[in-house]
């Protein structure tokens, strides 16, 4: 019988939590290919993952993403 050790057991657990570009581009309420150019040109440094030729995004660093360009007044800087 095959035992997980920890390390794989929360990479399964993250798995779950990993987005394809396009429910990311959902959650974001962006389309898939905008998503596609900020990553090739590095606009607004959102976290992805690659894995082979796929590509994923932890639910979590999207969160954070947002969260970070909250903003409470009007400026746009």
């Amino acid at each position: 019988m095959h035992t997980q050790n920890k390390f794989e057991r929360q990479l399964i657990a993250a798995g779950a939590d990993l987005l394809d570009d396009h429910a990311a581009a959902a959650l974001l309420d962006v389309s898939a290919g905008t998503l596609s150019v900020w990553r090739s040109t590095g606009r607004y440094n959102l976290p992805f993952l690659k894995i082979g030729r796929k590509v994923r995004y932890r639910r979590c660093d999207l969160e954070a993403w947002m969260q970070a360009r909250t903003r409470e007044s009007g400026a746009t800087a």
